[in-house]
C-alpha cells in the first residue's frame, strides 16, 4: 500500500473540501486504503504525484472516479420510511390543493446517488394520485456530482435487497423482473425522473424554485459551515411553505437554521 504523507493529505483534503464540500480532514486511513489499488493501476509510483494532477483539474474523469471511491453510495428503496409517511399524510394533500390549478409540482433529490429515491419518490406520487396522475406534471430533478453514479440510476436495475422495503404489489407494479435477482424500473417510473450532474457547492439557478427538496444522508460528509451555506442555499430556492427533508443522521444548527423545524430530518419554509 502506498504512502500518504501529510503534506500531500493536506493537499487532497483541502482541495476536495474547497471545491466539492466534502471534508476528509480525518480521513486519511480511508484516502490510503480506498485510493492505493487506484493509483497503482494508473501508473502512480506515489500520492504525491497523484495530488499534483488532481490539483490541476485538467482529468475530471479521474476526479469523478476519486470521489466515487471516497464516498458511500450506500442506499435502497424507501430509505427512511417515516419521510414518505409524512409526505402522503401531509404534504401532498397540501400540494394536491395549493396546485390544483396549474397542476404541476416541483420537486428536487439532490445527491440522488444510484436512483432509489427518486424513483421512491414518483412511485409515491403516481400512488396519491392515482387515476388523477396523467393530469399532473410531476417530474421530479435528480442531480448527483458523479456521472458514474447517475449512469446507474439511469440503466436503473436494482437488486432484490435493494427492493426487499417496498410492498410487494409495488414490486410487480413499477418493476419487471430481470433476471433471477434484478429489478428493472417500470418505464412509467423512469420517464418521471430528469438525472443530471450538479455539484452542491456551486449556486442554485434553476428556473423555478422548488415544493420540496431532499437531500439525505449528503451532508454528512460536509463541516458545518459548509452544511450551513448548502442549507441556506437550499432555502433560497425552496417556495414558501415547501419543505426539506435531511437524513437522520444528520442534524442542522438551530441558531443559523432559516426553515422552521416540523418533525425528525422535516423541515419548512414559512410563508403563505
Amino acid at each position: 500500500m502506498l504512502t500518504l504523507t501529510d503534506h500531500d493529505f493536506q493537499r487532497l483534503y483541502t482541495y476536495i473540501k474547497k471545491n466539492y464540500g466534502i471534508d476528509l480532514s480525518k480521513k486519511k486511513q480511508l484516502i490510503v486504503s480506498r485510493l492505493s489499488n487506484t493509483l497503482a493501476s494508473q501508473g502512480f509510483k506515489d500520492f504525491s504525484a497523484y495530488v499534483d494532477e488532481i490539483l490541476t483539474g485538467r482529468d475530471s474523469d479521474m476526479i469523478t472516479a476519486m470521489l466515487n471511491k471516497l464516498t458511500t453510495n450506500y442506499t435502497y428503496f424507501l430509505r427512511e420510511e417515516e419521510h414518505f409517511k409524512y409526505l402522503w399524510d401531509v404534504i401532498l394533500p397540501d400540494l394536491e390543493k395549493k396546485h390544483a390549478k396549474d397542476k404541476v409540482l416541483c420537486i428536487w433529490s439532490a445527491g440522488c446517488s444510484s436512483g432509489e429515491e427518486p424513483y421512491t419518490i414518483s412511485m409515491y406520487l403516481k400512488e396519491y394520485f392515482g387515476a388523477k396522475a396523467s393530469q399532473w406534471d410531476t417530474r421530479l430533478l435528480a442531480t448527483d456530482i458523479s456521472n458514474k453514479i447517475l449512469n446507474t440510476a439511469i440503466h436503473a436495475t436494482y437488486s432484490d435487497e435493494s427492493v426487499a422495503s417496498l410492498p410487494s404489489a409495488w414490486q410487480q407494479k413499477y418493476f419487471v423482473k430481470s433476471g433471477t435477482d434484478r429489478y428493472a424500473v417500470a418505464p412509467a417510473i423512469k420517464q418521471n425522473v430528469i438525472f443530471r450532474t450538479f455539484n452542491l457547492m456551486g449556486p442554485i439557478q434553476f428556473k423555478k424554485k422548488f415544493d420540496l427538496i431532499f437531500c439525505r444522508n449528503v451532508m454528512i460528509y460536509f463541516d458545518q459551515d459548509t452544511k450551513d451555506a448548502l442549507v441556506r442555499r437550499f432555502y433560497n430556492a425552496t417556495v414558501p411553505g415547501g419543505h426539506l427533508f435531511i437524513g437522520h443522521s444528520e442534524g442542522l444548527n438551530k441558531a443559523t437554521c432559516p426553515y422552521n423545524y416540523v418533525q425528525p430530518a422535516i423541515y419548512q419554509k414559512t410563508g403563505p
